[in-house]
């Protein structure tokens, strides 16, 4: 299901971009495809499916020149088509691991297991067993390194945007702390290894399974029981996990208590040869990057964050900065201010005129953060103050693609993918940030120093 697409670069202007628009249609109708279902690992995956019941004769594995792997229409998919209905049986659940050889050892263990860890565990375990493991027709498919965060070198970390490098590395770390307080529970799996413990759970290993968890599993309900702690939503779909993900298509997903199978409905149908897409969710591409390791080229959903630290950066000559940054605070808002290709979000614009009011006005922050206007004067400043913010993150962007040319020209192939991730996202903050500079009234060339002196009127409106 994750994919790695590069970014497709989108105009600065609203005529621009019907033009990147159109010049994108134009290539999304030429793209290639190929057909893998020959390939031995999918004869075996498809053979496997077979024997727990799976029947697809809607869609196949190809390979396309704009996203990669895929699923391919075999025939024309109709609105309201079911595109895939894939068997309980045929899901990889918590269920599955407590029924087989490691179930013993995780209902004995305590404290007791995620399942999160449980399905971890047992995909190491099966990936270790090779063709000997029940699975082995799945695992052989799923890709043997992700681009997720928890894959990054210093190096790529580096280059993300500062809004999303602390949650990247606060992914990295949590992996490894996964890995490293959960050592008595591996050494305890001993027993059903043919090999040294340390020797099969790496830090490598676990990173590769949580991915592989984290980045293909689908949305699944399951009760509690006695033997794992913690909500257990999480089902790995051998074949369907092979759909990739397109921001503006609709379908229906869930877990049909009747035929006891997991189907996803088209709602807006795909045509014969078409790639079939879902859509997992309504995310911005931060987020894909950061849970599924791709980026959506000409995403909708897809914003620019503002973070605490560049707003202080920009306001630093304000005397009363720390007291409203610390009333923004506590009044829940500093996070979750963004501008888009429209412009400032509502919450930075309204952040913005807070920090627009002399101290003397404490009396009306609240009223503002609450959607009163202020006078003209505070109005035009909190517009210049957007845009400086924007051109600030602007010149990051260009200074962290410049590095990421130079990072390429160097990298080895897993580092080059990670980079072009990266690539990708920061290609279409760069044009994000280009329209919202427009949609301002700004110029891309506006000198970096002209920043946005305080208003000396003590009024609000």
């Amino acid at each position: 299901m994750s994919q790695v697409q590069t970014g497709v670069m989108r105009g600065r202007s609203h005529r621009a971009g019907r033009a990147a628009r159109k010049r994108r249609q134009k290539q999304e109708s030429v793209v290639q495809s190929v057909s893998v279902c020959h390939q031995l690992q999918y004869v075996r995956l498809m053979k496997f499916l077979h024997q727990r019941g799976f029947t697809s004769t809607l869609l196949q594995p190809a390979l396309f020149t704009d996203t990669g792997r895929g699923l391919q229409a075999l025939k024309t998919i109709k609105p309201s088509q079911l595109l895939i209905s894939l068997p309980q049986s045929c899901l990889l659940t918590t269920s599955t691991v407590l029924d087989s050889y490691l179930g013993q050892y995780i209902k004995s263990w305590k404290p007791r297991l995620s399942p999160l860890l449980a399905l971890c565990a047992f995909l190491v375990c099966e990936r270790h067993r090779g063709e000997a493991s029940d699975w082995f027709p799945y695992i052989d498919v799923l890709p043997a390194a992700y681009t997720c965060p928890s894959y990054f070198t210093d190096d790529v970390m580096a280059v993300l945007p500062t809004s999303v490098r602390r949650r990247a590395l606060e992914q990295r770390e949590s992996v490894r702390e996964i890995h490293s307080l959960n050592q008595d529970f591996f050494r305890s799996l001993q027993p059903i290894l043919n090999q040294p413990v340390e020797d099969v759970f790496t830090y490598e290993a676990l990173r590769w399974a949580w991915c592989s968890v984290n980045t293909r599993s689908v949305f699944m309900s399951h009760p509690s029981n006695d033997f794992l702690s913690g909500q257990d939503v999480y089902a790995l779909a051998p074949f369907l996990d092979l759909l990739n993900h397109l921001p503006d298509v609709q379908v229906k997903a869930s877990f049909n208590d009747v035929t006891r199978c997991y189907e996803i409905r088209s709602v807006s149908g795909t045509l014969r040869y078409q790639q079939a897409f879902i859509n997992y969710g309504s995310h911005d591409n931060q987020r894909l990057m950061l849970e599924y390791g791709f980026v959506a080229p000409c995403n909708p959903h897809s914003v620019v964050y503002i973070s605490t630290d560049l707003l202080i950066d920009v306001l630093r000559g304000d005397r009363s900065l720390d007291q409203k940054i610390k009333f923004l605070r506590e009044n829940d808002f500093l996070h979750n201010l963004t501008v888009s290709s429209e412009g400032p979000s509502w919450r930075l614009m309204t952040a913005l005129r807070l920090l627009s009011l002399p101290q003397t006005l404490y009396h009306h922050w609240r009223a503002v953060l609450l959607g009163q206007s202020v006078c003209e004067e505070r109005e035009e400043w909190s517009i210049r103050t957007a845009k400086t913010i924007c051109q600030r993150l602007l010149q990051d962007t260009h200074t962290a693609l410049d590095k990421i040319s130079l990072l390429l020209r160097q990298g080895d192939q897993s580092v080059v993918e990670q980079l072009d991730v990266v690539k990708s996202l920061r290609q279409e903050e760069r044009c994000i940030l280009g329209s919202c500079l427009e949609a301002l009234g700004g110029t891309l060339k506006q000198p970096d120093d002209l920043l946005p002196r305080q208003p000396d009127v003590d009024t609000v409106s």
